[in-house]
């Protein structure tokens, strides 16, 4: 498990600066205004810092970038790091600033020298969430992290502020640990067991087994997972902090790993799939940020826990499976599997919870990608209040999402000649086609988003607030969403 990494709020001490090892921050607007702190080590470098702001170099950085001032004279630090920031900045700008010293930290203890500024929680977030790196799998022992200290001239008002960001912090670590694992790590049974251990912090927990699937008819789920020898599950987290209402729902796509099935996927790439349990990952992670944070609503999330492997018992394509609701489905791809574990979750979750409303998540569609990138999450809703304040959330949190179109038009490719439905619909509009198969799983009473995260879920480049790798899209909007609608 990858700990975020704990900053300490201290009043500020300007007679510490000097002996301070490791790397020291300071912060200058765009007027190249120095505060106490800046002042300080510029006294200390003899100038140095005042040179390095009044230089076109630093003139042509933006808000929230940095210069660096390596073995600065009279001071003990390895470096100086400038961060370009005015006093009141946006939390983006904030983030960002604080993005760029969690990436340049590389395990070096670390003074920031907040002073006055504002949005300190917002920076020291960006530095956390920068600072992660994904190391459980390397046999040589990582070496202890270097301690962060946040000076600032009010700590008493800036504490409990910091304080409430790492439950968000070691949420979304959680999302990206679960989703860096390698499928033979995190098997169905691992990945239940992980999520069993938030029962610690008030989340009840319950795994329901194949045989309890197949009593409730979880057919299309059961299909999925039926070539392989990883025992297919379903897990309930539910996060009752809200009183006695009906709760609120989150439902993920849990593939350990997607070979694709008889309908084999090529080789190349294929070992990304490790991360087809993506949106299981973020509603892991959203549970676990509540409950640290000792949200007051109710909140449950499911995930199907499947691995999707070719193997004498596994679905063949043309086979037709009964879902949970009842409906028959013709499988004419083994590798549009994620709407089949989705289908039977989304219908058990509203039969047995009657949410007031459901957002699914899942690494649903390579076309999601081609549409959107790898910038944005495709967002699919049944109801414009909820989309619009998901839409709110995600653009408040710096997580991109674009609403995508749903019509019955697009149904029409969904025929199937022997069944209710196909599976796929061809390449024509491959992500909406998916999202139309998922609506037809979802009462029309129910508030219902459906997010495609594909193309966010895991990048082979860094994000704003990511290292290359997992990135833990969704934890922060959803949570955003909670608070906001659920605990006003």
């Amino acid at each position: 498990m990858t700990l975020p990494v704990t900053a300490e709020i201290e009043a500020l001490d300007i007679d510490a600066i000097a002996g301070a090892e490791g790397r020291v921050v300071v912060f200058c607007d765009a007027g190249g205004k120095l505060d106490t702190g800046g002042r300080r080590v510029n006294r200390l470098t003899r100038g140095a810092l005042e040179r390095l702001v009044a230089s076109k170099a630093f003139d042509k950085l933006k808000p929230g970038e940095a210069a660096e001032l390596g073995w600065p004279s009279g001071m003990a630090a390895e470096a100086v790091q400038v961060v370009k920031l005015g006093r009141r900045p946006s939390a983006e700008e904030a983030r960002k600033a604080g993005a760029a010293i969690g990436k340049a930290k590389n395990g070096k203890a670390l003074l920031v020298l907040a002073g006055t500024l504002k949005r300190v929680e917002d920076l020291v977030l960006g530095l956390t969430l920068r600072a992660y790196a994904y190391s459980d799998q390397k046999s040589e022992k990582k070496d202890d992290e270097g301690p962060v200290t946040v000076m600032v001239t009010r700590p008493d008002a800036v504490r409990d502020a910091v304080q409430a960001t790492r439950a968000l912090a070691e949420g979304v670590f959680f999302t990206r640990d679960l989703v860096a694992a390698p499928s033979n790590v995190l098997t169905t049974t691992e990945f239940a067991a992980q999520l069993q251990a938030l029962g610690k912090l008030g989340v009840k927990v319950e795994v329901l087994d194949e045989d309890a699937l197949e009593k409730l008819g979880m057919r299309t789920l059961l299909a999925v997972g039926q070539g392989s020898d990883s025992p297919s599950k379903v897990v309930v987290m539910q996060w009752k902090g809200g009183g006695k209402g009906a709760p609120f729902a989150l439902v993920g796509k849990g593939v350990v790993f997607d070979t694709g099935g008889i309908s084999i996927k090529p080789a190349a790439g294929m070992e990304e799939m490790t991360m087809d349990m993506g949106g299981a990952g973020v509603v892991a992670g959203v549970m676990k940020t509540l409950a640290l944070r000792k949200a007051r609503a109710n909140v449950v999330g499911l995930v199907g826990l499947v691995e999707n492997m070719p193997d004498g018992k596994a679905t063949r394509p043309g086979d037709v499976v009964k879902s949970m609701k009842g409906d028959t489905v013709e499988i004419i791809n083994t590798d549009a599997e994620g709407r089949l574990v989705l289908a039977d979750v989304l219908w058990y979750a509203q039969d047995r919870f009657k949410p007031t409303g459901i957002v699914d998540l899942a690494t649903l569609t390579g076309a999601i990608i081609i549409g959107l990138g790898h910038e944005r999450a495709g967002v699919f809703a049944n109801d414009d209040d909820l989309c619009k304040a998901f839409l709110k959330a995600a653009e408040t949190e710096g997580e991109g999402a674009w609403r995508m179109p749903l019509g019955e038009a697009y149904d029409q490719l969904l025929k199937s000649d022997i069944a209710d439905m196909k599976n796929v619909g061809g390449r024509p509009a491959g992500s909406i086609t998916a999202a139309q198969f998922l609506q037809r799983f979802v009462k029309e009473d129910c508030p219902w988003i459906h997010l495609d995260i594909a193309g966010v879920a895991l990048t082979k480049s860094e994000t704003a607030l990511a290292p290359k790798g997992a990135t833990g899209w969704g934890v922060l909007a959803l949570n955003r969403l909670i608070a906001d609608r659920f605990e006003g």
